[in-house]
Parts: C-alpha cells; sequence; structure tokens
C-alpha cells in the first residue's frame, strides 16, 4: 500500500512538472522605469539589483530550482505579490502620492529590517543588507520623497 502510494506522489510530481507559470522576465526597458524618471545613482541601482529587483521589477533573475514544480509556483506568487505592493519598472505611471508612499515605505521596511524578506535572503546571501547600504538606499529614498512632495505639492499626511 505504501509503495502505491509513493509511485502515485512520483507519478504527480513528475505530470506537474509540465504545468509552468510564466516567468517575469521582459525584453525590452518599460518607459515607466524609475531610473528613467528620477535619478538612481549607481551605487542605489547596485543595491536595488542585488536585494530588490528580482521581486520589484518586471526582470527577475531566476534560480536553477525555479524550474522545478512546484517550487517555481511558490516564487511566481512571490514576485506576482512583490510587483503588487511596488514595481520599479512601473514606478513612474503611479500618481505622485502613490510615488511618495512607496518611497516611504522603502524606507520604513528597509530600516525594520523587513526587506529583502527573510525567505529571500536564506537563498541569496548577497541581498543580505549592510548597515551602510541601508542608509545609502533610505536617505535616496528619502531624499526622492521630499522631491517628489515637493514637486507636487504633497503634504506629509497625505501619503496615498
Amino acid at each position: 500500500m505504501i509503495r502505491k502510494i509513493l509511485l502515485l506522489l512520483l507519478a504527480a510530481l513528475v505530470v506537474i512538472q509540465f504545468f509552468r507559470p510564466e516567468k517575469n522576465q521582459s525584453t525590452a526597458d518599460s518607459p515607466n522605469d524609475i531610473s528613467k524618471h528620477y535619478p538612481v545613482p549607481a551605487e542605489v541601482s547596485s543595491i536595488l539589483k542585488k536585494a530588490c529587483t528580482d521581486c520589484h521589477s518586471n526582470n527577475t533573475e531566476y534560480p536553477w530550482y525555479n524550474n522545478i514544480q512546484p517550487i517555481a509556483w511558490w516564487l511566481a506568487d512571490h514576485v506576482k505579490e512583490g510587483k503588487k505592493e511596488l514595481n520599479f519598472s512601473e514606478f513612474a505611471s503611479y500618481s505622485p502620492k502613490k510615488q511618495h508612499h512607496k518611497l516611504e515605505e522603502v524606507t520604513e521596511t528597509v530600516k525594520e529590517g523587513e526587506m529583502p524578506l527573510n525567505s529571500y535572503t536564506w537563498t541569496h546571501k548577497d541581498a543580505l543588507l549592510t548597515e551602510a547600504e541601508k542608509r545609502i538606499l533610505t536617505e535616496w529614498a528619502d531624499n526622492l520623497r521630499k522631491e517628489i512632495a515637493a514637486k507636487h505639492g504633497i503634504k506629509e499626511e497625505e501619503k496615498k
């Protein structure tokens, strides 16, 4: 009986390998990318690339284990949720108030150690941010947030 169950589980595991989620990989640069509308210093760009853009852009660099189901489904859902929260590739399509709010969230989540997620840094050790990188990223986000607020007349209590 146990042998039949194990064979059935193995067969199911093989079958699900043929059902793959769509990958988050764009061949074209987005005209709404944050870097096309706001200054993103090379140092900040490097930090975003190593710790943020796999889940928060239109271009994910997938690890080898993304080819194994059900892991690929879990990763696809993780990326979908990350892009729903913040997508640097579509940042300029947000309203100025939303941009302001999202940059405030970047600062908060990085300072509080909520981003990058532990589930990401377990397998991407290079995504762990040093205190200096956290400071660089949060100062940039704060300064850009203030620039957007000044340009669009957004008061601090108007965050979204």
